[in-house]
């Protein structure tokens, strides 16, 4: 999904996610989705007074520490890195952080608002290869032109106008407008 700011995507996704109550219409899921949400203020939810590895461990207290340690290890993160309280992570580390959390077991439907943002060019390309390999739905908003062109298979654009889809991902969608999204970045 892709818009200029203010165009409504995360007023979009964040109902679909859970997050907001919707303002009319039904929301109805299959009875075998299970949805993980990564908002665009998601790394607000994470307990600084916990190391990465206690945040870890508190979400999934039953996986021994080399499992968790692995997954983390998958999203950039090692070592000593683990002690550190999350008060103290970067934006990028708290949002990949965050991603560890949720594709340590993840859900078969994930709704990403935004999930590059912050993230350095080493930690977005993990972020990446982890989401490449992901067997379930996503449905993300993102102003980040590599993030779209490796990921999308369909892009929804959000305009003043409506919605208007795409098939065939974020290259598809240039080749047939003839012009890069409004408001992205590399």
């Amino acid at each position: 999904m892709l818009g200029t700011n203010g165009a409504g995507k995360s007023t979009l996704l964040t109902p679909i996610g859970g997050w907001t109550e919707r303002e009319e219409g039904a929301l109805v899921l299959g009875g075998s989705i299970e949805m993980g949400y990564f908002g665009q203020h998601a790394t607000a939810m994470l307990d600084g007074d916990r190391t990465m590895f206690e945040s870890l461990k508190h979400s999934f207290a039953r996986a021994g520490q080399d499992s968790l340690r692995t997954k983390a290890r998958c999203l950039g993160f090692s070592g000593d890195e683990m002690n550190i309280k999350c008060r103290v992570l970067s934006g990028g580390e708290k949002a990949g952080l965050v991603m560890a959390q949720m594709l340590y077991d993840p859900p078969n439907f994930l709704v990403l608002d935004e999930p590059a943002n912050h993230l350095d060019r080493a930690t977005k390309e993990r972020l990446i290869i982890a989401l490449a390999k992901y067997g379930g739905i996503i449905l993300f908003a993102s102003h980040d032109r590599h993030f779209l062109a490796a990921l999308s298979n369909r892009v929804l654009e959000v305009t003043p106008e409506g919605i208007h889809q795409y098939d065939g991902g974020y290259t598809a969608y240039v080749a047939r407008t003839g012009q890069e999204a409004p408001g992205l970045h590399a």
